[in-house]
């Protein structure tokens, strides 16, 4: 992506135009420059440095030039981490199927056949440069959740690593369950915001080192609708799933949780999940209030809460991966907490 300096001075997407033949670079000024900032190149070397520097939002690329080929610059631009990411577009008079397809293999993302209509053109920039867009929606809407997680930690400094593990355990225990991929990782994605409404909660209750008053206590379980009121109310998504777990993830399969005394299926799954997941870390971090438990003390916790805390069956998936989150959690250890386990 263009630097924000150079995007403040041209706000309009930027496409490197890779062909030998001038005329060729000609036709496709002709056809894009309205619409986009445009970068040309008339050999291999030189789109590659140009991608370097500039950062282009697609790159328009043909194939047969002297020295290095079309074929071996997308083969540089996509084993490279900073350009792997940009869109290519071979424009090329190479026709074949078999050309085609080895053009895709490659890792561009359309092919263009010579002599192009200048309208088929500008829909196929148009449409990849939209879904680039949507692409850079996405991560930065995972960025300001993250943001947000963090947030909640320098409110609750004694966690640690405890959003980052319980969010991989979640994960885990999802896939477990028969989340799909996507699923699974929106999981991951969502359960770093399960405690973001402690920011609305008061230092001197949350990091109090004794046991809270019943006045303390009702103070504290607030922090769920906080949450769910910060992350606010989305139709579908990640973001909805955040704000569906920061105001359950205390509910209890029993009915004795909070805040609103949820029982058995009318807890939402996600926060089932979350609820074993951040329990099972509590317990094996150091918090103001008490000493870590070791992993084999947590998880006998949660073998005896089945049923009545945590879902049987969740209970039972994070039995039957508590391998894979016992190797999550010392990948993830804070350094103290390493010796407890």
């Amino acid at each position: 992506m263009p630097t924000l300096a150079k995007r403040l001075q041209d706000p309009r997407r930027t496409l490197l135009l890779v062909d030998d033949e001038p005329t060729n670079l000609h036709i496709l000024r002709n056809t894009l420059q309205e619409e986009y900032r445009l970068l040309f190149a008339r050999s291999g070397q030189q789109a590659l440095d140009l991608a370097a520097q500039e950062h282009p939002d697609l790159i328009l690329l043909d194939i047969v030039m002297p020295g290095m080929s079309g074929y071996e610059v997308c083969r540089a631009l996509k084993s490279d981490a900073c350009s792997s990411a940009i869109p290519v577009v071979f424009v090329t008079g190479l026709t074949e199927a078999a050309d085609e397809q080895h053009g895709l293999e490659l890792g561009a993302v359309d092919y263009i056949s010579k002599p192009f209509n200048p309208h088929i053109v500008r829909a196929r920039v148009r449409t990849h440069l939209s879904l680039v867009q949507a692409t850079e929606v996405r991560e930065t809407r995972l960025q300001i959740v993250q943001c947000l997680g963090k947030a909640a930690e320098f409110k609750d400094s004694e966690t640690g690593m405890h959003v980052v593990r319980m969010s991989h355990y979640a994960r885990i225990v999802g896939a477990a369950l028969g989340y799909t991929n996507a699923a699974a990782d929106d999981l991951l994605h969502a359960a770093p915001m399960h405690d973001i409404g402690k920011i609305g909660i008061p230092d001197a209750i949350l990091q109090k080192a004794g046991a809270l008053t019943q006045v303390e206590r009702t103070i504290m379980e607030q922090h769920t609708v906080i949450g769910a009121r910060i992350i606010g109310e989305h139709a579908t998504g990640m973001l909805q799933m955040a704000g569906i777990i920061a105001l359950n993830h205390h509910e209890k399969w029993d009915g004795t949780g909070y805040p609103n005394r949820l029982s058995g299926d009318e807890i939402p799954h996600v926060a089932r999940v979350v609820a074993v997941a951040d329990v099972f870390d509590a317990l094996t971090s150091d918090r103001p209030y008490k000493r870590a438990w070791s992993t084999d003390e947590a998880f006998a916790f949660i073998r005896r809460e089945c049923g009545t805390h945590f879902d049987p069956a969740v209970a039972e998936a994070f039995a039957d991966s508590f391998g894979a989150v016992l190797e999550s959690r010392e990948r993830w250890a804070d350094e103290k907490e390493l010796a407890v386990a």
